[in-house]
């Protein structure tokens, strides 16, 4: 699989959160997801301790049941339509309105869709991470994250788009028991809809200037 003539700089900005430009009409073959994850597995750990692991949902009737997972976690109370609805309810303007349902958009489209997403990565951590002090708890966190991000910036530069999302674990028991995960030994922390694109143009995200996040020495 040939990769996109994408500089550091545009990778690193153009790597988006792909909801609504996923295709869903083509597969996602296994050897480009391992030529990704090859990479991702050399991302820097805490220690060296490599205490993770990633693992492929490509089957209909699994990706089916996650996806239901992922659903009853929106509607549950509190849940993200519980969110979207309170905030259209105290909307003040037919401007506010047009623009919480533009917000929401491409995460409603998602999902509608998930199940058709060809194949999830689900990032693991051996442990449940329970009781640990703050730099342990920091180091037990710590060894996913910089490997999952080198796993979706291997997947843009493929033509493939990426976003974590977290929702399913808010029943994270259910998910093991689809996945065969041993839930007392190994906790899931995400999980990654992946699909080639519609187009592989990406353009850099509204951000807050720098020096509205940037302190130096002191807050």
């Amino acid at each position: 699989m040939s990769t996109l003539d994408l500089s550091t700089d545009v990778l690193l900005s153009t790597t988006r959160a792909v909801r609504k430009r996923l295709d869903l009409t083509r597969a996602v073959e296994p050897e480009v997801i391992r030529e990704c994850l090859s990479l991702a597995v050399q991302a820097p750990t805490p220690g060296s301790m490599q205490n993770w692991h990633f693992l492929i949902v490509s089957d209909p009737a699994q990706r089916a049941a996650l996806a239901a997972i992922y659903r009853k976690s929106i509607h549950a109370p509190g849940g993200q339509e519980e969110i979207f609805e309170r905030m259209i309810a105290a909307a003040t303007s037919e401007q506010e309105i047009a623009d919480l349902t533009h917000m929401f958009a491409p995460a409603r489209h998602l999902n509608e869709h998930l199940h058709e997403v060809p194949l999830y990565v689900i990032p693991c951590l051996e442990g449940r991470g329970e009781k640990l002090s703050g730099a342990a708890l920091a180091g037990y966190w710590g060894g996913i994250w910089p490997a999952t991000w080198s796993f979706m910036l291997a997947a843009r530069s493929r033509g493939l788009g990426t976003v974590l999302t977290t929702l399913h674990l808010d029943f994270e028991q259910e998910a093991a028991e689809v996945l065969g995960i041993p839930y007392e030994q190994v906790r899931q922390v995400a999980l990654i809809p992946v699909a080639y694109t519609l187009g592989t143009a990406f353009k850099p995200a509204a951000r807050k200037p720098l020096e509205d996040v940037l302190h130096w020495d002191r807050w």
